[in-house]
């Protein structure tokens, strides 16, 4: 047995987690449906995103892509306009590659196995943890940030959270602990709890159904764990975005690099600008060196923002014209309401908002 289950009771533990659970869990509409594809569809959404937000993404994704098929045969626009707004788009493309794999090597059928359910692209140790116990009932581990804190607490263990060496750990208590017999609804207690009751910061001890078990709430020190590095304050960057109308009522938009930061959105053309005096020039210059448009900037318009992890963006918006000339790759004339079309960030999908706003109002 593993050092820290010491004086732990695995058996009495399992017991009174998923008794709780059974009689309390969240009606949660993945939790509705034993397709291993529903199942896996929520848990990449479900990761970095709260459960209320996912609900009516996961909902409207089923919708316009009910089977494996139909995700696998869907051109990557209309996959990544159905996860606008979910944010972490990687997960998306990410996913939409890995069904295509599931069509293609295994017949549209999900693979039950975890070394086939691994080798798909972006399938990591949590979602193949997570799918394989709640869609197959295999006794797999499903360690993400919510169990780790959970266990920090439980065993009052003092290593950050953080690094991978203690995530390792939590696999191996874990795969320990994890029952032979309902491990489906194991690791789903373990998250219902973190999420109900083991919350990050005041834990309700009072109402936990293993409180008895909890070695961090009996020394008084579970308000302490987890351990967890503090990241960087996210750096601020101003930016300025243009909307830019030529004669015939259409809007220059741009799609984002292959790779990196929102890769193959679409979006107003926008640049980096610190001085508010040069925005409206720099946004011209930009414009006539990446799409050849010479623009006639008229006024400022809107600022919008949108926080990133690691850095937030403080949009300037510009309004202007400029004659319609064709333009290189990755840009476009587009009709306003043909806009609605195109996957944007968040920062782009409220000047577009506003914008229609506007235009309504004229």
């Amino acid at each position: 047995m593993h050092p820290l289950l010491e004086n732990f009771s695995p058996e009495q533990f399992q017991q009174d987690l998923v008794g709780w659970y059974r009689d309390q869990k969240r009606d949660l509409p993945w939790r509705r449906s034993a397709d291993p594809y529903h199942i896996w569809i929520s848990e990449i959404m479900l990761q970095q995103t709260k459960v209320d937000t996912v609900i009516p993404y996961y909902y409207r994704f089923l919708e316009a892509f009910p089977t494996i098929e139909a995700l696998a045969q869907a051109e990557e626009d209309q996959v990544m306009k159905q996860w606008e707004g979910l944010g972490y788009y990687s997960r998306a493309r990410n996913l939409h590659q890995a069904v295509k794999e599931v069509a293609e090597e295994y017949g549209g059928i999900v693979p039950s196995g975890k070394k086939e359910f691994r080798s798909l692209k972006g399938v990591g140790p949590y979602t193949a943890g997570a799918v394989l116990s709640i869609a197959f009932d295999k006794p797999e581990p499903a360690v993400d940030g919510n169990v780790m804190r959970v266990f920090s607490r439980l065993l009052c263990l003092y290593e950050d959270i953080g690094k991978q060496s203690t995530k390792s750990t939590f696999e191996a208590v874990l795969g320990e602990i994890l029952p032979l017999t309902s491990p489906s609804d194991f690791n789903q207690a373990v998250m219902e709890l973190g999420a109900l009751i083991c919350t990050p910061t005041s834990p309700g001890c009072l109402l936990c159904p293993v409180q008895e078990h909890c070695k961090a709430r009996a020394a008084g020190v579970q308000e302490e764990l987890p351990v967890k590095e503090k990241k960087k304050a996210p750096r601020k960057q101003e930016m300025a975005a243009a909307i830019i109308w030529n004669g015939r009522g259409e809007i220059l938009i741009h799609q984002r690099p292959d790779k990196g930061l929102l890769a193959r959105l679409w979006e107003f053309p926008n640049t980096a600008v610190e001085k508010e005096a040069e925005r409206a020039e720099e946004m011209g210059a930009y414009l006539e060196a990446e799409a050849s448009v010479t623009p006639e900037i008229e006024r400022p318009v809107q600022r919008v923002e949108q926080t990133f992890s690691h850095l937030i963006w403080n949009v300037h918006v510009y309004e202007g014209k400029a004659e319609r000339t064709g333009l290189p790759e990755g840009w476009q004339w587009v009709p306003l309401d043909d806009i609605a079309n195109y996957a944007l960030p968040v920062a782009h999908q409220k000047i577009y908002k506003t914008l229609v706003e506007r235009m309504e109002l004229k």
